[in-house]
C-alpha cells in the first residue's frame, strides 16, 4: 500500500509539474501588457461608430432578450423594461431583480426557497448574469456608468478601442480592446479580466444576427481552440 502511495504521490507531483510548465509556455507567449490609449472626442466618436453599426437605438427599444450559456448550462430572459431577468441553471430558477436583489425569489425543482441558501444562490445567478450577458451585449455597454474610452493605434497605424470598466458588474476593473471593422462592426476583443491570468487573450464576436427588433446580436465566440456558444438568442418586445 505504501508503495502504491508512492507511485500516486509521484504521478500527481508530475501532472501539477506538467500543468506549471504549460501555463508557464502559454503565459510567456500571449501575456501582453495593457496598452496606453488617449481619452477624448475620437475615441468617443469610434465607440458610437460602434454602436451605430449594431444599431444601438434598436436595442435600447427591445424588452425581452433570452440566450443560453456554458454550453446550454445556462439560460436567460431578461425583460430590460422592467429590470428583471429569469435565470436557470440545473434545478435552479432565480427570477431576479436587478435594482433590488433582495427582492428576488429562488426555486429548486420549481419548490420556493426561504432558507438560508436562498441569499448565496441570488448571489451565484447574479454572477452568473454579470459575466453571460456581457458576452451577448457588451458592445451596448461603452457607455455605461464607470466607462472610460481610449484610443490606441497599434504600430500598423491601425485603431483600436479600449474601455475600462471601472465600476459595476462582478469585476470592476477590467479592460476590453475591440478591434472593429472599416464599418464599426465588431470583430474581435482583447481582455485584460480578473479571472484571466493571461493579459491580452483575444476572443472573437462571430454569428452576427439581425433580431426581430432590428438590433446585432452574436451568436458565438472563439477563445483560441475553444468556441463559446450563446444558444438561440433571440430580441423581442
Amino acid at each position: 500500500m505504501k508503495k502504491f502511495l508512492k507511485i500516486l504521490f509521484r504521478i500527481v507531483l508530475g501532472l501539477i509539474a506538467f500543468v506549471l510548465l504549460a501555463f508557464g509556455i502559454l503565459y510567456a507567449m500571449y501575456n501582453q501588457k495593457l496598452p496606453e490609449g488617449k481619452s477624448g472626442e475620437e475615441a468617443d466618436k469610434l465607440a458610437s461608430t460602434m454602436l451605430k453599426s449594431l444599431d444601438y437605438e434598436a436595442y435600447q427599444n427591445t424588452r425581452f432578450l433570452e440566450w443560453s450559456f456554458a454550453g446550454g448550462a445556462h439560460h436567460y430572459k431578461w425583460d430590460k423594461q422592467n429590470g428583471k431577468v429569469e435565470v436557470k441553471w440545473d434545478d435552479y430558477s432565480v427570477n431576479l431583480h436587478l435594482a433590488n436583489t433582495s427582492k428576488s425569489t429562488v426555486f429548486k425543482d420549481n419548490l420556493k426557497i426561504i432558507d438560508d441558501s436562498k441569499k448565496e444562490l441570488i448571489e451565484t445567478a447574479t454572477n452568473y448574469f454579470n459575466n453571460d450577458s456581457f458576452w451577448l451585449v457588451a458592445p451596448f455597454k461603452v457607455f455605461d456608468t464607470g466607462t472610460k474610452r481610449e484610443l490606441v493605434v497599434l504600430e500598423d497605424g491601425s485603431k483600436r478601442l479600449l474601455v475600462s470598466y471601472t465600476e459595476g458588474g462582478t469585476t470592476p476593473g477590467d479592460a476590453y480592446l475591440w478591434k472593429l471593422l472599416p464599418n464599426g462592426f465588431p470583430e474581435s476583443y482583447q481582455m485584460w479580466v480578473k479571472i484571466i491570468s493571461i493579459g491580452g487573450l483575444e476572443a472573437t464576436w462571430d454569428d452576427w444576427k439581425k433580431m426581430e427588433t432590428g438590433a446585432f446580436l452574436p451568436g458565438s465566440h472563439k477563445i483560441g481552440p475553444m468556441t463559446l456558444h450563446m444558444g438561440n438568442v433571440k430580441a423581442y418586445n
